[in-house]
């Protein structure tokens, strides 16, 4: 795994041409681990016409590097409508991947702009889409965001949007992949925004404990098991 300081100077020298090269020769891919490093050095430097190329590009990891990148478009221009619809889509791309660079996008504009990335969460979280919902929670539920408090309210909000959309699911619907992803993000993501304020957090995150749902037990259930919230639970 590279660091972006590795990459930036030549990135910037380069053509769309030998840049699309240069990132795929060192993608990682294929591989267990795509590199991170090379993708956020892409997404920093590369000029806004080339990183939305580059999201739409078939190839994964291409199109992960222009995801991420689009979230420092969204952070200079926060009410631009094509650059959300753009990041709203990647957030429900059939590769993996390409979703977890959406919720990467989504942290940058709450890097630079934490309203922002509030109101796009609150937006997210209502979308009929559960991988958008996931994106959501996911993009938001990031630690080094949460010292925010008004960010921390917002995670928290998200997380119980997310859970008590999920709760209203029949069951039927339950069993779609999407819906198992969502609710795999959710397993996670209460015990970091709970972390982050836990005097709000842990009686919002207790209300769910009382819940006969199968999903919402699973969710309660893993979230208790991480370090950060079974220390709160005590």
């Amino acid at each position: 795994m590279s660091s972006p300081a590795q990459h930036h100077a030549v990135l910037r020298a380069l053509g769309p041409a030998e840049v699309r090269a240069y990132l795929t020769a060192g993608s990682g891919l294929p591989g267990p681990r795509a590199d991170l490093g090379l993708m956020t050095a892409c997404a920093d430097v590369a000029p806004p016409d080339l990183l939305l190329a580059l999201a739409d590009e078939a190839d994964e990891y291409l199109r992960c590097c222009g995801t991420v990148g689009v979230g420092r478009l969204l952070a200079g221009a926060p009410d631009d409508p094509a650059l959300e619809r753009l990041l709203r889509q990647r957030a429900a791309d059939p590769s993996w991947r390409v979703r977890e660079a959406a919720a990467m996008a989504l942290q940058r504009v709450g890097d630079a702009d934490p309203a922002a990335l509030r109101g796009l969460v609150a937006a997210w979280v209502e979308d009929t889409d559960p991988l958008v919902r996931r994106a959501a929670v996911a993009g938001v539920c990031e630690p080094r965001l949460l010292h925010d408090p008004a960010t921390a309210a917002a995670a928290l909000a998200a997380c119980t949007a997310a859970t008590a959309g999920l709760a209203a699911l029949p069951a039927t619907a339950r069993r779609h992949p999407d819906v198992r992803t969502l609710r795999q993000a959710l397993g996670y993501c209460w015990s970091v925004a709970v972390a982050a304020d836990p005097a709000v957090g842990l009686p919002a995150f207790r209300a769910w404990e009382a819940s006969t749902d199968p999903d919402v037990v699973w969710v309660v259930r893993e979230n208790g098991r991480k370090a950060r919230l079974a220390r709160l639970l005590g």
